[in-house]
Order: C-alpha cells, then structure tokens, then sequence
C-alpha cells in the first residue's frame, strides 16, 4: 500500500486499515514462530503499511490542531 493510497481513506477507513494491518502483523509473527512464514519481507511490508497509517492520521491531527488554532485568533 502506497502513501497515496492510504491518503485517499477518510477516517474511518483508515482506522479499520489500522486494526486489519496490526491483525495481520501478529499472524505473520506467529507464522514466523511455527515456522510457516514462507515470505519474510510481509513482516517489513506490514510494519511499513503501519507506519504510513499513523503518518496520515498524526497529518491529518495536525492539520486540524492548526485550522483550529487560526480560527481562535
């Protein structure tokens, strides 16, 4: 998943993107503890796609912070 991607999700899709990718993040550990993980670069990809959610979100936090801020001046 691309940057550009994830900045395409409202909200709520990005949250539930958070919470399916962190899910899958934890059975690509336990398939590397069994044994059973065939492709070792999932866990990076999924660490990564973690990152880039919480990117967007604290952007977009930020944003709101800002736009916040300007009006009560």
């Amino acid at each position: 998943m691309h940057i550009s991607e994830v900045r395409e999700l409202n909200n709520t899709e990005l949250w539930r993107e958070l919470q399916e990718q962190e899910r899958s993040l934890m059975n690509l550990r336990f398939q590397k503890t069994t044994r059973q993980l065939t492709n070792t670069n999932a866990l990076r990809d999924t660490r990564r796609n973690i990152a880039r959610i919480h990117t967007v979100i604290r952007e977009r936090q930020i944003v709101e912070q800002l736009g916040l801020s300007e009006n009560s001046q």
